[in-house]
């Protein structure tokens, strides 16, 4: 821009010199000069060419100068932009600057905070690793004691089989010696005691009233039984409770829950302290009465448990049957299986023999086997019913078991020969499903079954023939089970309701 003012400024200059050198000729061309003539004329031409050459030059130059101008313009806005715009380039980078102070402070901190962390971990990886060998010291010491333990237990164990072995021995002393006496005390065929100390019974009598009529669990009620030596009721329902009632009123003492299944099945022991119950949720189910409370949970099978009996010498065996075609024998004190029972038939029922030596099973094939509890052999099995048994009763002196079968018959074994005794039918008696319980009187002198139609039948043993039938029930009776006291008869049926007759 400056060199194009200094041309223009050289060009006027120039422009004003050419026309002061040339004005005396333009007066002395005025001048009417003869002498002159033709080259004064040409020389004049000749300057006036050259004049509007230069002002031909000069309208170049301002043509230029405009474009120029125009261009310079445009460039200082060009630059006022690009100034503008380092502008802003300057004030972001001064908060770039201010940013990355700000960072720079934040890292030095989170630095100092992970040398921090880092000293802390050390030393909590040191004191991991303290508390590790004191971990392996304890586990170290926790197996010695533990091995203690076992030793202790296998001589407490070994005490405990040479303090049977005396018990053993010394009772059958004592049934040898009461041998007289037991045969003095038989009626009819029936031993009425079964030693000295044994519980004592009245005759039982044929019921014929409902006593009491308890609505006792939601979905049915498959077992019900009489505590020992009382007239006080357990009860096992659908709705996963097993209930304590009084018979003579009707009304429920307790209430035991933690069954996750069904309960299919119920037993007591022979000192009323612990109550036990088969479920379809696979397990065994072992109260404490006193307390209510599980006392054990036993696992093992792997389908529903359908039936459950307790020895009646020793109230720590307890023996049960699953749909897993097996028989488990359990150690009520130690809470786990001592000996299976494996068998390709389904057991529907089972029951201890008064020895305590063999247990009685009910098979889905319709037979009637027997088992060595010790050794886990077969000893013998019968052919009991055409269709499945559905239920075991043993009688009180243990001579004669009662089996009962989806074929509608009742029969009654002689257990030292499994030869049949007694069969007893009934017109409409029907059993209601695989589990229908049905009993022997504590006298040995009646049956009681129940039947699809809601009905109860009682046969006497001695003529194989029903001497009542029983209706109160308005759905299939499920159980009947009999007090040892000789009265009363309870029976449940498929709605959850349970009567007591007498």
């Amino acid at each position: 821009m400056k060199a194009i003012k200094h041309a223009l400024k050289a060009l006027r200059k120039r422009h004003l010199l050419e026309e002061g050198a040339h004005s005396p000729a333009f007066i002395a061309l005025s001048r009417p000069i003869v002498s002159q003539g033709s080259e004064w004329k040409e020389k004049a031409e000749n300057l006036e060419v050259e004049l509007q050459q230069c002002y031909k030059a000069q309208s170049r130059l301002s043509e230029q100068l405009v474009v120029e101008v125009a261009e310079s313009r445009t460039s200082k806005a060009l630059i006022q932009e690009k100034e503008s715009m380092i502008s802003e380039l300057q004030n972001e980078l001064s908060q770039a600057r201010d940013e990355c102070s700000r960072l720079a402070e934040q890292l030095e901190e989170k630095t100092k905070a992970l040398e921090l962390l880092i000293s802390e971990h050390q030393d909590l990886k040191g004191q991991l690793e303290a508390t590790t060998l004191r971990a392996n010291n304890a586990e170290a010491e926790n197996k010695m004691l533990i091995d203690r333990w076992m030793l202790e237990k296998m001589k407490d164990a070994e005490r405990l089989n040479e303090a049977n072995a005396i018990y053993e021995d010394m009772l059958d002393r004592l049934k040898g010696s009461s041998i007289q006496l037991l045969a003095r005390e038989q009626v009819d065929g029936v031993v009425r005691q079964s030693e000295e100390g044994a519980e004592y019974y009245v005759e039982s009598t044929v019921p014929t009233i409902c006593k009491q009529r308890i609505p006792a669990h939601e979905g049915g009620c498959p077992s019900v039984l009489f505590e020992y030596n009382s007239s006080k009721l357990v009860s096992g329902g659908q709705d996963k409770t097993v209930k304590m009632w009084d018979t003579h009123t009707g009304s429920l003492s307790r209430t035991l829950y933690g069954c996750l299944g069904s309960v299919l099945d119920v037993c007591i022991t022979h000192d009323n302290k612990s109550v036990i119950a088969a479920s379809s949720a696979n397990n065994l189910y072992v109260w404490d009465v006193s307390s209510g409370r599980v006392r054990h949970t036993l696992t093992g099978h792997v389908d529903k448990v359908c039936a459950v009996d307790v020895s009646k010498v020793s109230n720590r065996n307890v023996v049960s049957a699953a749909y897993d075609r097996t028989i488990k024998v359990w150690d009520l004190q130690k809470g786990y299986c001592v000996n299976t029972l494996i068998f390709h038939s389904n057991c529907n029922a089972l029951c201890f023999s008064m020895d305590g030596q063999t247990i009685c099973s009910g098979h889905v094939d319709g037979n009637l086997r027997l088992w060595d509890i010790q050794t886990g052999k077969l000893l013998s099995e019968v052919a009991a019913h055409s269709f499945a048994v559905t239920s075991l009763s043993l009688s009180r002196n243990g001579n004669v078991i009662l089996s009962s079968g989806r074929d509608n018959l009742h029969n009654l074994f002689d257990m030292r020969t499994l030869e049949i005794c007694a069969t007893l039918r009934g017109n409409g008696n029907r059993v209601a499903s695989n589990w229908s319980r049905s009993c022997i009187s504590p006298d040995d002198g009646y049956v009681a079954a129940g039947s699809a139609d809601g009905s109860v039948h009682i046969w006497s043993v001695t003529n194989s023939k029903i001497v009542s039938t029983l209706k109160e029930h308005t759905s299939p009776v499920l159980c009947c089970s009999w007090s040892n006291l000789g009265k009363p008869l309870a029976t449940s049926d498929k709605n959850g309701n349970i009567c007591v007759w007498s």
